[in-house]
């Protein structure tokens, strides 16, 4: 009888234990470790503020998993996640065939066009006849630098690719660079500092090409975690549906970030 209730407290106590793993599991988010506002970025005492933030904490409480905030250099995000150092990526990630064929998405959680800003002033807009001879800022390895390289680059002067959004932001503010391509949504964040009111403009949207460009912004994950997938489907729905979306997006934007 005393093995038997000894048998019986240890696989209770086992049982304890991996109750207690369980509900420590922790999922990490990959987010790029370049400030990129108004999506994700670090404030003044180090603390990661955004809409992308506040949405990673909305869907995660919905989807009832703990999501830790986990910065990676952009150009090594991916495979940072096929790898397993993370286990989602929540960082403004367009849903691209190329994309696709390594990691999976879930669905879009928003979608926005891509621009061209420039100097107050100088007449261009957003097409290879605008952009001839000109020097174009990107970020390196984003969809912006694809397209880039594919549209403008047979035309322009030269192509920088930059680590962050930030830094060609800056070398466009001093004259370094002639134009710069990104989201809409990041490029007037800039445009709303006051360095940005003060030297440059948007040029146009760029033409739209999917295949680059991509089907809106998804979470990425590893292919194997169908589960997970699902279950952060669902959350972006239920999100979508129960108002917490809008209320977000309200404290950010003027406009409906979700698109098309």
């Amino acid at each position: 009888m005393k093995n038997l209730l000894k048998s019986a407290a240890v696989a209770l106590l086992m049982g304890v234990a991996a109750a207690g793993a369980a509900a420590a599991q922790e999922l990490k988010v990959g987010v790029a470790a370049e400030p990129y506002p108004p999506f994700s970025s670090p404030d003044a005492s180090g603390k990661w503020v955004g809409w992308e933030v506040d949405f990673m904490n909305a869907v995660c409480a919905e989807a009832k998993v703990k999501c830790v905030l986990t910065p990676v250099a952009w150009d090594g995000i991916i495979p940072a996640l096929t790898s397993k150092k993370i286990d989602a990526i929540m960082g403004s990630m367009s849903i691209t065939p190329e994309r696709s064929k390594t990691i999976a998405f879930s669905d879009k959680y928003y979608n926005t066009p891509t621009a061209v800003i420039g100097p107050k002033g100088v007449k261009f807009d957003a097409t290879p006849e605008g952009l001839k001879g000109k020097v174009l800022g990107v970020q390196v390895s984003t969809i912006h630098a694809d397209y880039a390289k594919k549209y403008f680059g047979p035309v322009v002067s030269e192509i920088k690719e930059y680590q962050t959004q930030d830094e060609a932001n800056q070398d466009l503010a001093s004259g370094r660079l002639d134009a710069v391509q990104a989201d809409l949504i990041t490029l007037q964040a800039f445009l709303d500092s006051d360095q940005g009111k003060a030297c440059c403009e948007v040029k146009g949207n760029v033409k739209d090409d999917p295949e680059i460009l991509g089907a809106g912004v998804g979470i990425g994950l590893r292919k194997e975690d169908t589960a997970l997938k699902d279950k952060f489907n669902a959350a972006i729905k239920a999100i979508r549906t129960n108002g917490t979306y809008d209320k977000i997006s309200k404290s950010y934007f003027t406009f409906d970030i979700y698109g098309k």
